[in-house]
């Protein structure tokens, strides 16, 4: 195989029209089942990747396991990639007045708000630190570094004590070592991973009996509207499916867990996120979840002539 044919993986979405197929995205697909085992896998899963915001519970894990203390609406927030609404902007100043500091203190990359409606209600404004959707993960890491007494201006450094934390947490619980670091766009380090560790490190939180990872999870669960925002695929499923935790990042990486049960983990070769929806319902169907999604529906001349839907990969049940 081509190493531009691993890195297309296999397909994982079809897009239809006028009962043609007219588009197909690739990637990598893995499902482990309640003991952590593989289930069911399309793509390569010992892919290396880059996670982006799909851990940020296991980086807020290793601030509370660091002496962070706030309450479940901040650790929620702290692990969202938020939309930008008024009251996610809100909690990242408490998390931040928590420990008597400002937005000033923020070193993210500015933005504007995520969220389609929030980014609409912004208008003209300029993007500012806060309104970024990492915030929250920043408010944190600069609040852990103030407590620990370690230097708040240089958080984002790979070689910074916060970000060594980090690394261990995210090693302890994927079981591999990392070797290789690059920049988030939000400026964070970000640790490159296979597919099959990110999903073991999910797998490992969310199944966890540590106390701390229990609260981390336990506070995502409990807050939904946090880790994403109203109309956003993270929000709706976790609130249509109770027990459900999920978490996005960029370029087309997704993951899912329900404890005792299983652990989806997906990576979009194209990095779109155009067939989420279809996909996410599909690999639950798999474990015998049902998430019912209204269709995605492709349109002609204001008609429905197609729709975008999992692979024929994905949906046979013949395959492991």
């Amino acid at each position: 195989m081509s190493e531009i044919n691993k890195l297309l993986g296999e397909v994982l979405i079809e897009v239809t029209r006028s009962n043609r197929i007219e588009s197909l995205h690739g990637g990598h697909l893995i499902i482990l089942d309640q003991s952590g085992d593989i289930n069911f896998s399309l793509g390569d899963y010992q892919s290396p990747i880059f996670p982006r915001s799909a851990i940020k519970a296991i980086q807020t894990s290793a601030m509370v396991r660091s002496g962070l203390k706030v309450g479940s609406e901040e650790i929620a927030l702290i692990s969202a990639s938020h939309a930008g609404s008024e009251r996610h902007q809100e909690i990242v100043l408490k998390i931040l007045r928590s420990v008597g500091l400002d937005e000033r203190a923020l070193k993210n990359t500015a933005d504007k708000p995520l969220g389609i409606k929030e980014r609409r209600s912004w208008g003209d404004k300029k993007p500012t630190s806060l309104s970024a959707n990492c915030s929250g993960k920043h408010a944190g890491m600069v609040a852990t570094s103030l407590i620990n007494s370690w230097d708040i201006e240089s958080y984002k450094n790979p070689s910074h004590p916060l970000q060594q934390v980090i690394v261990k947490e995210l090693e302890n619980l994927s079981g591999e070592k990392i070797t290789e670091i690059s920049l988030d766009g939000c400026g964070a380090p970000l640790f490159l991973i296979s597919l099959f560790g990110l999903a073991q490190s999910i797998h490992n939180l969310v199944n966890s009996h540590d106390l701390i990872h229990k609260e981390v999870v336990g506070a995502c669960l409990k807050h939904p509207e946090l880790i994403s925002g109203e109309g956003r695929i993270v929000t709706e499923s976790m609130r249509l499916e109770p027990g459900l935790f999920m978490k996005d990042g960029a370029e087309g990486v997704m993951v899912a867990a329900i404890a005792g049960r299983a652990t989806i983990v997906w990576k979009m070769s194209d990095g779109s996120n155009r067939g989420d929806k279809a996909l996410i319902s599909a690999a639950l169907a798999r474990v015998g979840v049902e998430l019912n999604f209204d269709p995605v529906e492709i349109f002609g001349d204001g008609q429905v002539v197609g729709s975008v839907r999992a692979s024929k990969l994905v949906l046979d049940e013949k395959r492991k």
